[in-house]
């Protein structure tokens, strides 16, 4: 139980219908369409528009999209791949002649086509009730009217102030008076609000055919990019089924590759050998045991996941319980193991936002523009900012994520559902570019594990071990860093907090639901 002499939140809890997002602006607007009878799919694209407006650092139109659904908590789950695909003239060869080794994360190169819109048309054909002439007038309002920049964002557009300075339109579209935005300071975008305005009148086609996708196509045209408006009409969001794995008893349930959530899922397979609760949920046995499953299964995702529509991976067998036994036998608690250190090519940002309706139906929704304000491209006349998704392809032929035409990057947004039974109990997620699988595994531990609440598993402190170098919170003691130390890790501190994260438990017997958001944010979970 929470300590109200101290500083932190309460969990929310309501029993109609719930929402959590990193916005209270995007979640107020999903809760007034789920009281205006949308559904949980509804409340999701109503909140994930505005936060592409409001929160331009970490999601838009011009990003990817992924989402698990379950229909009334009890159906069958679905997942939704709305990522973008590389251009038809992208192969590797083309690089590789060209002396491009990596691909530039602020380059036309590293715009994947956007995904998003269409994801959010096809989720919305098969569960939702209201349309997008509806549900994207808050965003519409807030780039015609304007929106207040709030502290979180602020920080991060600060940050992002020497990108922004060299990006393709970014100093036109995003530095207001020359710099970048500053908490309280009102924002407007009236060029992405005719766009958005497009979109609501005439549907996803406005987006991927006619003006709007010719000016991107000759905006990335024009300094040096291969996509082409056929590239824009192919786009296709796959419908498909999760994949998932068991832990104490709970099914948790992950949207397949190109998306990295069977890192997550090897990690549990791998903490599940263990008996976590022998140790303190600060300690530092703890933050051991979970760096080393990270190490091994970011290791496994480097080695073997790609795109399976262009290669084989075996998702069957990287779920056995059987394919971590070499590494979990080697795991010790005095040492680290002695693997390779694996350098993903992007850490990048994102939004997530989880929401349950009135007939349980559970929605788990991610949505990213990668890096903080993507690939710094916007296009010329509609006001789009481009992802960078495209940057997390490798450039070596026989790679499994090396790029090749209308080929899926390797993704990092994972959005989670974990059911009992067959029945949902927590759609949640955590943001946070290479974070997130760790962070999912942090929050459901905190709560399977130690007993968290939602609140309490979303606020403890966190640590990601990447690159060879555990990146630790200044909330983790002085002593436990000094532990890991002993035991061989190389640490530092985080400049920015490690993601932020958004969980709804739903409890069937009282017929309630209990959400939680991460203060890393500034967003909030409400209920009705």
């Amino acid at each position: 139980m929470r300590n109200f002499h101290l500083a932190g939140r309460s969990t929310v809890h309501a029993q109609n219908g719930m929402v959590a997002t990193s916005h209270p602006l995007a979640a107020l607007a999903a809760i007034e369409v789920l009281k205006a009878g949308g559904t949980a799919a509804d409340a999701a694209v109503a909140a994930c528009a505005l936060l592409g407006v409001i929160e331009p650092q970490s999601t838009g139109i011009g990003g990817d999209c992924f989402a698990l659904l379950q229909p009334k908590g009890e159906g069958k789950i679905v997942a939704y791949n709305g990522s973008g695909r590389a251009p038809q003239a992208a192969t590797p060869e083309w690089y590789l002649e060209r002396k491009i080794k990596s691909i530039p994360l602020t380059s036309a190169h590293a715009v994947s086509i956007p995904g998003s819109v269409d994801a959010w048309a096809t989720i919305l054909r098969d569960h939702g009730k209201l349309g997008f002439d509806t549900l994207l007038q808050p965003a519409i309002k807030a780039a015609e009217d304007g929106y207040v920049v709030s502290p979180r964002i602020a920080f991060d557009w600060n940050n992002q102030f020497d990108k922004l300075k060299k990006g393709t339109n970014t100093e036109r579209y995003l530095l207001p008076n020359g710099k970048p935005a500053m908490a309280g300071d009102v924002i407007h975008q009236p060029e992405l609000g005719k766009t958005l305005r497009a979109i609501a009148k005439d549907g996803r086609d406005a987006f991927y055919k006619g003006d709007i996708a010719e000016d991107m196509v000759e905006t990335l045209r024009g300094i040096g990019g291969l996509h082409t408006l056929d590239d824009f009409e192919a786009h296709t969001t796959e419908t498909t089924s999760p994949i998932g794995t068991l832990y104490k008893g709970h099914d948790v349930w992950q949207c397949p590759p190109n998306g990295p959530g069977i890192t997550m899922l090897v990690m549990l397979n791998i903490l599940s050998r263990f008996d976590l609760t022998k140790f303190k949920p600060m300690s530092v046995e703890r933050f051991h045991l979970e760096a080393e499953a990270a190490r091994v299964a970011y290791l496994m995702r480097e080695q073997y996941v790609g795109d399976p529509a262009q290669v084989n991976v075996d998702v069957t067998r990287i779920l056995t319980p059987e394919f971590v036994d070499e590494y979990v036998g080697k795991i010790r608690m005095d040492g680290m193991l002695d693997l390779p250190v694996v350098t993903p090519p992007i850490n990048p940002s994102t939004v997530y936002i989880t929401v349950v309706d009135r007939d349980r139906n559970a929605c788990s929704f991610i949505n990213s523009v990668a890096h903080s304000f993507g690939a710094a491209i916007v296009s010329n006349k509609t006001g789009v900012l481009l992802q960078n998704r495209a940057g997390g392809f490798r450039i070596e032929p026989g790679h499994p994520n090396c790029i090749a035409p209308r080929k899926r990057p390797l993704h990092t947004i994972i959005p989670s559902l974990v059911t009992k039974n067959g029945r949902a109990v927590m759609p949640f997620g955590v943001m946070g570019g290479q974070y997130q699988p760790v962070g999912q595994s942090h929050v459901l531990t905190n709560m399977l594990d130690y007993g968290c609440d939602v609140q309490e598993a979303i606020d403890m402190p966190r640590g990601l071990h990447y690159e060879g170098v555990y990146q630790l919170e200044d909330g983790i003691p002085a002593d436990i860093v000094e532990g890991l130390k002993k035991i061989g890790h190389k640490t530092t501190s985080v400049v920015g907090p490690l993601g932020g994260g958004q969980a709804i438990w739903i409890d069937w017997d009282k017929g309630t639901l209990t959400g939680g958001s991460d203060p890393r944010k500034d967003g909030c979970a409400l209920g009705y």
